[in-house]
């Protein structure tokens, strides 16, 4: 099993976040760079929750997420996946900093490999992970700032 923990801080507060996590519209490959668009079906949602499937092209890896969220966690749940089974999450636990027009956001990733592309998956993981996934926030928090801002999300 692997753990990654990251965290970055943004320039804006928790719940543009968390809109922009929940958010499965369009814009979503614009802002999570790692959500392939094409790949991206939401099953069913409610005000606080949704089922959703996911993937990236770039590793071949998908998952059906149940995402739960409140204004400072969400917490991303694998209920099925062709690298990753039960157990796995990503929780994101976000602070309010600078009177809230800040945010601290706190990621971390846990994952069960069950298949041989997840295990394979895993010592890399376990490397590179804080830095690859910590680049990745921190990307993303880049567009999440120019998107709120009213400028194109395009890296």
């Amino acid at each position: 099993m692997g753990d990654v923990r990251v965290s970055v801080t943004g320039d804006f507060p928790p719940a543009t976040f968390v809109d922009a996590l929940t958010d499965f519209g369009p814009d979503r490959a614009r802002i999570w760079g790692n959500s392939s668009s094409g790949q991206l079906v939401v099953h069913d949602r409610g005000d606080t929750w949704a089922d959703v499937t996911e993937g990236s092209k770039g590793a071949g890896i998908w998952q059906r997420y149940r995402y739960t969220w409140s204004p400072d966690e969400v917490r991303l749940d694998v209920t099925d996946s062709n690298a990753f089974g039960r157990g796995s999450y990503w929780l994101y636990r976000l602070s309010a900093e600078a009177g809230g027009e800040r945010t601290r956001i706190d990621l971390h990733i846990h994952r069960v490999p069950t298949t041989t592309k997840g295990k394979l998956f895993e010592p890399l993981l376990r490397l590179i992970g804080g830095a690859y996934f910590g680049r990745d926030l921190r990307r993303t928090v880049q567009r999440i700032e120019r998107f709120s801002a009213g400028k194109d999300a395009q890296p």
